[in-house]
């Protein structure tokens, strides 16, 4: 029975991320967001009763990666989707679905393909999991940007519009140049050879996990201090810090 349990946990992840995508394609990007963190959560803890449960299994693996497609790869991409189509009306309003090309009484025109360009961190998202369900290489470190990561820093935008509303950050967000440079960027660090450290405990020793302690005590005073804002930042922290804890454990060896 207790084999079931983490394959479970995974479901909760994958039933998240379907409820997650309705409130996108609505424009609820906000709720889109909860149900994005939620999957989340379950998707670090379904790895974790794994290893507890000893009940890891190759099914398990699928299951996990085919549950982050939809809550860290989809998701990411109709809400990059609704930003673009928000981008070209020279405004944003959560709540309202977001058609691009779209005339006054709701009918479509040829109207802009750019909107689609966000479903380019779909596709790179599915091409991530697919390696690293072959790849053997990531069981302590990541090899390139986790796609739980990623959806966070994407899902950040609408909330820092919704809860940090200035002029400056909407007209950054909402730049159509700067969406772009986004999609390229994430579709990199998700399929890049950079090694990032994973939050995976072996044991709760400080020497062995001084880096993990370290940055979740900083994310953590990040968040309560800057809110939403903070996440951007916290991504970058994780990058910089693991590319300096790699190579200053390169120089020491």
């Amino acid at each position: 029975m207790k084999k079931h349990i983490p394959n479970v946990i995974t479901l909760l992840n994958l039933f998240s991320g379907c409820v997650a995508t309705v409130f996108a394609v609505w424009n609820q990007l906000e709720m889109a967001a909860v149900f994005v963190a939620l999957g989340i959560f379950f998707d670090f803890f379904d790895g974790l009763a794994a290893r507890l449960l000893d009940v890891k299994s190759e099914l398990g693996l699928q299951l996990d990666s085919l549950a982050d497609m939809v809550t860290s790869g989809l998701v990411p991409g109709v809400v990059l989707f609704q930003l673009f189509a928000m981008s070209q009306t020279g405004g944003w309003n959560l709540g309202e679905m977001s058609v691009p090309g779209a005339g006054p009484s709701g009918e479509v025109s040829a109207g802009s393909l750019l909107p689609f360009v966000g479903f380019g961190v779909t596709l790179a998202s599915a091409y991530r999991l697919a390696k690293f369900n072959l790849d053997e290489e990531q069981t302590s470190a990541f090899i390139g940007l986790p796609t739980p990561a990623n959806a966070l820093l994407i899902l950040s935008l609408p909330l820092i519009l919704f809860y940090h509303s200035s002029a400056w950050l909407s007209n950054l967000i909402l730049n159509p140049l700067f969406l772009i440079g986004l999609t390229l960027l994430s579709a990199f660090l998700l399929n890049s050879r950079l090694r990032l450290f994973a939050l995976k405990f072996k044991n709760w020793s400080f020497k062995d996990n001084a880096l993990r302690y370290v940055f979740l005590v900083v994310s953590l005073v990040l968040l309560v201090t800057m809110r939403f804002l903070a996440i951007p930042i916290i991504m970058l922290f994780y990058v910089l810090s693991s590319l300096v804890s790699h190579y200053a454990g390169q120089e020491q060896a």
